[in-house]
Formats: structure tokens, C-alpha cells, sequence
């Protein structure tokens, strides 16, 4: 469930001075062409005690979005100016009661074409991270895996397909996360249709561990650079475990790779490090201990 915003800022144009707006009132056209068309960019930040701990890794993903998409990206200097009157406006960060990480806040922001013949502009929400995002930390999610439909690794060299770019066009996302609740499981992760290779979650980064006896764990992830969106979460993860003197590795991985393993997450900057139950009904084992690691390397509270 998405939080209702409690605070919003709007920079229209998108170079244009931050302003803080009444994110119940109404600031989109009817003609948007984010709205009509999906036809805009955005990324999600978490923020901790007042921390928006990873903005460049979004700020330049967001850039690199926007630059594929054929749109202006606010600078870095504008989106911090405005997520700093966001959140001086919005109520006090929400706690996880499981684990008290500090004051939690869920920020979006997003741009998009404008109306035809108009501007691009930019907007920005603040809102307390909501308990649904506590309850997926705390017990975990069930996921169905889904065919894509085709290879996004034969998108990779066809721009107008707009390949690992973060759009606001997420209804085929939503769709599968609804399919996959309405049998039964929590959330979604999607397959390849020839050889069912695993590639993302619906809103996340799919991440696995295999753990031996006397030796650190290994992390892998499906190849960022087979057209899905690479993941900042994940990112961050794999950094720190390495410093750690984890192995980590890149794909190829199949739905019995996620069975067998030692424990799997779906990784995304709001929700953190969420673990996985169950895949297409067949039980996957938790591990407790390395949630808190790979949510401590997540939130640089490592201390290698």
C-alpha cells in the first residue's frame, strides 16, 4: 500500500525554484501527458532520521532515466532543496516496532512530459513509511513467479524501449502483484518465457544467499545488464558485503536456484530487506541474521 503524502513540493518548470504546494490539492492537468501516458521518470527514497542516505545513487539513476526518456532531470541541488522543505513540513517519521531503525520517512519523486506543448515539471512527496512496509520486514512475503512475456536482455540495445529506465508507467507492475495476490501469494517476481530465468521483483531487486559451513556467505543477483532495472538497494548491499569479505556474483538464476538457497529478499529502498517465504507455493527457508546484515549493509550501519 502507498502512503498517503503528507507533504508535496512542486518545481514547475523542472529547473524551476522548489515550492512547497497542499498535496490535497490538485497540481496535475487533466492532459498530463505522466497521467494520460505514463510518460515520465521517478525514483523512491527512504529517509532515516532526516537521512536521505542514499540520494546520489537515485540522483543519477533518475538522470540516467530522464536522459533515456528524452526529458530534463532536476539537478541535485534543486531535488535536495526540495526534499528538505519536504520534510520540514510532514509529520514526524514512523517507527518500525520490530526494529526501531530510527524515524522513517518514504519520499517520491517524479517528472514527467507535462501537458502537450508545455513544460516538463517535477514533483515530490514526503510520507511516514506506512506499517504494511513493517509487517513485509517482520514476517516476510510469498511470491508467485510470472512470465514477463520476453527477454528484456533484447531490449538492451533498442532505446525507445526505453530498457532499465525507472518510468511512471508501473500498471503492468501493479497488474502483477495483483495476479500473484489473487493466488494466493503476497508479491511478484518475474521470469524469461523460454528458460524461465529469473530477472526482478515487481517493485524490487531479487537477491539470494548461499551459506556454507566456515566460510562468509555469497550473495547473487540476476545480471543487471540483461535490460532490468538495476537496483540501487541492491547496489549498496553488495558493496558493503564485499568490504566484509562476502562473495557476490551475478546470475544466471532459476526459479530452483530461489528454492534451493539459504535464504532470498526482495530489496527496495523503502521496504529494505524483505524476505522470502514461499516461491509458487513451495516453502524457502529465512534466515533472521542475515536480514539484519544485508538491512545494516543497506543502511551503512556495517562497520567494516
Amino acid at each position: 500500500m502507498t502512503p498517503t503524502a503528507s507533504s508535496a513540493v512542486v518545481l514547475s518548470p523542472v529547473t524551476g525554484t522548489p515550492r512547497l504546494v497542499d498535496p490535497l490539492a490538485p497540481h496535475v492537468g487533466l492532459e498530463d501527458q505522466g497521467l494520460t501516458r505514463g510518460d515520465g521518470v521517478f525514483e523512491t527514497l527512504h529517509v532515516l532520521d532526516g537521512d536521505p542516505y542514499k540520494f546520489d545513487a537515485h540522483h543519477a539513476r533518475l538522470c540516467a532515466s530522464a536522459r533515456t526518456s528524452g526529458l530534463p532531470a532536476p539537478s541535485a541541488q534543486l531535488c535536495r532543496e526540495a526534499l528538505a522543505l519536504g520534510l520540514d513540513a510532514a509529520p514526524p517519521g514512523s517507527r518500525d516496532p520490530f526494529r526501531d531503525l530510527g524515524a522513517e520517512h518514504s519520499v517520491k519523486l517524479s517528472v514527467s512530459r507535462g501537458v502537450p506543448g508545455g513544460q516538463p515539471w517535477a514533483w515530490l512527496t514526503v510520507a511516514p513509511v506506512p506499517e504494511q512496509t513493517f509487517a513485509a520486514r517482520r514476517g516476510g512475503v510469498s511470491v508467485l513467479l510470472l512470465e514477463r512475456g520476453h527477454d528484456p536482455a533484447e531490449d538492451s540495445d533498442l532505446p525507445w524501449l526505453l530498457p532499465g529506465v525507472k518510468t511512471l508507467s508501473y500498471a503492468v507492475n501493479m497488474a502483477a502483484v495483483r495476479h500473484a495476490r489473487s493466488h494466493g501469494a503476497q508479491d511478484a517476481i518475474f521470469t524469461t518465457s523460454t528458460d524461465h530465468r529469473i530477472l526482478e521483483g515487481a517493485t524490487s531487486s531479487v537477491v539470494c544467499a548461499r551459506t556454507a559451513a566456515d566460510a562468509p556467505p555469497t550473495l547473487l543477483t540476476p545480471e543487471p545488464s540483461r535490460g532490468i532495472l538495476p537496483g540501487t538497494s541492491q547496489a549498496r548491499i553488495f558493496d558493503a558485503a564485499r568490504r566484509h569479505g562476502w562473495a557476490v556474483d551475478y546470475g544466471p538464476l532459476y526459479p530452483q536456484d530461489l528454492l534451493t538457497a539459504s535464504a532470498v529478499w526482495l530489496t527496495s529502498s523503502v521496504r529494505l530487506a524483505v524476505p522470502v517465504t514461499a516461491v509458487d507455493g513451495r516453502p524457502v527457508p529465512t534466515d533472521p541474521a542475515l536480514t539484519r546484515s544485508l538491512t545494516d549493509f543497506l543502511l551503512g550501519r556495517d562497520s567494516a
